[in-house]
């Protein structure tokens, strides 16, 4: 089981980055086509992607299988979209802690035992990163990422259930062409017409980038790892956010924050040496469809 963990550890700390990569390769473009454009040119593309390489087959799925892919195309298209617009708010690491309490709260509310210690170590690390005694947050902003937390925390259960019922990444050939769909349906009619090819190919990149390798990732951790233990190491994700908008957008951080990331890393590190799953927390799938 400790190999299992630590796979699957790896492979979302490898989506994290990816994401955290993706997201400041996206802050460029929320000026040319705004916060939803943004969100809907990387939704629209991997739809297609993941289409095109796992060419997907009524056959592969049961109504369960189905029921929970659409549900999590709804929620991939929410979480990206929300977090989009918090991110053309406030700075990349703030938005990110914010977003994190959806991730925290699974982890408290399915952790067991000693492993409530890691939520509320990390719940510590991200108010340093957030400081919402400051009062400098935009409020906006924070409203929207706290909602795409909400949709985080419903993305980190059904990336899970759909994992377990469908082999490999063909999930993800239900969950993405519909959170394409909905994303061109809620943010399509006000983007199109900002749209170049220039922007369009730039479109297929991040789409790669942001969402088709991290989501791929995470369903084959969240395979490997509770939903507590993952909610848990998602705390890594603000630090990640924070190095990155330093790196990448020149965004510098203040003594807590810094103070912030060491909670949260401790606190990831403590859930990927105690989140292994057991065979009696994966469900056996339903028969497949026929026809």
């Amino acid at each position: 089981m400790r190999s299992e963990t630590r796979t699957g550890a790896g492979m979302a700390v490898a989506a994290m980055l990816c994401v955290q990569l993706g997201l400041a390769a996206s802050v460029g473009l929320i000026d040319q086509v705004g916060a939803e454009g943004a969100a809907w040119l990387r939704l629209f593309w991997a739809g297609v992607l993941i289409l095109v390489v796992v060419r997907p087959r009524r056959s592969q799925f049961s109504r369960t299988a189905l029921r929970y892919g659409i549900a999590l195309g709804v929620v991939t298209a929410g979480v990206t979209m929300l977090f989009m617009a918090a991110v053309a708010r406030l700075p990349l690491g703030t938005a990110s802690a914010l977003e994190f309490l959806g991730p925290l709260g699974v982890a408290v509310v399915r952790g067991r035992g000693g492993r409530q210690v890691w939520p509320l170590l990390a719940g510590v690390g991200v108010l340093l990163l957030t400081q919402p005694w400051s009062g400098g947050a935009d409020p906006v902003g924070v409203a929207f990422a706290l909602a795409a937390a909400c949709c985080w925390a419903a993305y980190i259960l059904l990336t899970q259930r759909v994992g377990d019922e469908v082999a490999g990444v063909a999930g993800l050939a239900i969950s993405m062409p519909v959170a394409g769909l909905t994303a061109t349906v809620v943010a399509g009619p006000s983007v199109f017409g900002r749209m170049t090819p220039e922007l369009l190919l730039l479109g297929i990149g991040l789409a790669i980038l942001l969402p088709v390798i991290p989501f791929t990732l995470e369903l084959l951790a969240l395979r490997r790892l509770t939903t507590a233990a993952f909610g848990t190491l998602m705390s890594l994700e603000p630090a990640f956010a924070l190095l990155v908008g330093l790196v990448a957008l020149g965004q510098v951080p203040d003594a807590l924050a810094v103070a912030g990331i060491g909670f949260v890393v401790a606190a990831g590190v403590g859930a990927e040496r105690s989140g292994s799953r057991t065979v009696d927390e994966q469900p056996e799938p339903e028969p497949l469809l026929t026809g």
